[in-house]
Order: structure tokens, then C-alpha cells, then sequence
């Protein structure tokens, strides 16, 4: 026999070449194709899908925030609107009428009626002026009424109270997220989207498997069963400057809870 010496490496056949696996294309190929909370909370069992397909379990990048580093605080304010406008308008109008009734008094000098008018102008002076001051101090300082942190969920005081009087809800007690719709379409004052963090898992569990008018417990301060979340309750407002879904984004960054849409089922 003769050597030949060594031989070139052969080529791999087509068929072993197709046959393996690329670990790389199947990880890309077991991602999510939406970032939905729905697509990750579902891995768990605890994640419950978008049904009107605009609200907080849409392709937002909200599922796989959860593994994100937070960054910072994520404060939501209210914008100006044309509601405050006019708020603070008509407390300007009764608190100029009130000083009118205060100078008719004054300028007739005698009688019960005088006395009247001084009394009633100087009441509506304090409690509209109080009113107005209020309304301005709110419209410049912008506090927020919503902030995440790194430590938890902050409910700012509204102003003027000061700051120290802020709750804070820690992460760790935070079981899971809601969304719920309160009214009827149609009628006086609408719809209402509520953000609910619930603190147990009661409050949790209720939340999935309850009826919906049993739900509106969540958002009313009179209920004992449901008092834990009333105080996490915020109506989501639309001069808010964040929506519903960046929301959910920020909370999921910082713990990934599950998140419950109720708003339509």
C-alpha cells in the first residue's frame, strides 16, 4: 500500500449542514416578536392579554423591560389644560365679586344689610381667594401626581402640602398592576381608566377573577375589603403627560409584576 500522504479536509455535507441547529437563530427565534406584558407575564401564568388592542398589554417594549437597570426617577405631571384655565378664571370672577360685596357694605356704612354684605364678601374673599391661590401654586409648581423610584411607587402630596407627607409603596409589596374602566359610554362624564397597584395578593387574585362591577371596589375609599388599594388608585387623567402604557413600561423596568387589564372584560 501506498502513502498518499494527508488528506484535505472534505467538505461538510449539505444535509448535516441544514440539520444543525444554530443556537443563535433559535434563541432569536424563541424571543417574543412583541414586547408585550402579555407575551412575558403568560411564561408564568400571571399575565393577562390587551382586549380592546390599545391599552397596557401592547407591543410597547413593556415585556422585556423587566431586566432593564432603572433609570432614575419617573415622575408623570399634569399638563396645563383648559379645564384649570377656567377653574382658576372663575375663582378670579368670585373672588373679585366678593370684594364688591365687601366695598357695597362698606360704603353704605349702616343697617343690618351692610353687616350682611361685609360678612358674605369677606367669607367669599377667604374661601375663593384660598381657591385661587391654590390653583396658581398647582399650575406653577407642576407636582407631580405620579412618581417610580428606584425604592418604590410615590403618591406625592398635592401642593401646598410639603413633600415629607409623600407615601411611598416599596417594590417588594407590590404583588401586581391593574388597569380597570369605570362609567358608560355615552352617558355624563364617560369612561374612566384607573391604575391600581395592588399591595397583597387577595387584592391580586381579585382582580383577575372578579366581575367587573365588583371591580369599581378597587377605586372607592369606603370599601374595608379593598382599602389596602384605594390609596394606590389614580385616575388616569388625559392631560397627564405619560400614557397608560409608558406607565406600565417604567413599573416593569423597575419589577416585573404581573400585569392585569380589566378595562374591557
Amino acid at each position: 500500500m501506498t502513502d498518499t500522504g494527508p488528506q484535505p479536509p472534505t467538505a461538510p455535507d449539505a444535509d448535516d449542514a441544514t440539520s444543525t441547529p444554530d443556537p443563535d437563530a433559535a434563541a432569536s427565534e424563541d424571543a417574543p416578536g412583541t414586547d408585550s406584558v402579555a407575551a412575558t407575564s403568560a411564561a408564568d401564568g400571571n399575565g393577562e392579554a390587551d382586549a380592546d388592542g390599545d391599552g397596557v398589554a401592547d407591543a410597547d417594549g413593556v415585556a422585556d423591560a423587566g431586566g432593564e437597570a432603572p433609570a432614575g426617577v419617573f415622575a408623570v405631571r399634569t399638563r396645563p389644560t383648559w379645564r384649570g384655565f377656567w377653574q382658576l378664571t372663575a375663582f378670579v370672577i368670585l373672588f373679585l365679586a366678593s370684594a364688591g360685596f365687601v366695598a357695597s357694605g362698606l360704603m353704605r356704612r349702616e343697617g343690618a344689610g351692610s353687616v350682611v354684605f361685609v360678612v358674605l364678601g369677606m367669607a367669599g374673599i377667604a374661601l375663593f381667594g384660598a381657591g385661587m391661590m391654590v390653583s396658581i401654586g398647582a399650575m406653577l409648581a407642576r407636582r407631580p401626581v405620579l412618581e417610580l423610584t428606584d425604592g418604590g411607587v410615590r403618591r406625592p402630596a398635592r401642593w401646598p402640602l410639603p413633600r415629607r407627607t409623600d407615601r411611598t409603596l416599596p417594590w417588594e409589596r407590590l404583588t401586581a398592576l391593574t388597569a380597570l374602566r369605570r362609567g358608560v359610554a355615552g352617558a355624563r362624564g364617560g369612561e374612566q381608566d384607573f391604575l391600581v397597584f395592588l399591595p397583597t395578593a387577595e387584592l391580586a387574585a381579585m382582580a383577575r377573577t372578579a366581575e367587573r362591577p365588583q371591580l369599581v371596589a378597587l377605586t372607592l375609599r369606603d370599601v374595608p375589603a379593598t382599602a389596602a388599594a384605594t390609596g394606590w388608585c389614580f385616575a388616569v387623567e388625559p392631560g397627564w403627560d405619560a400614557t397608560l402604557p409608558q406607565i406600565v413600561k417604567q413599573v416593569r423596568r423597575r419589577n416585573a409584576v404581573p400585569v392585569v387589564d380589566r378595562r374591557t372584560r
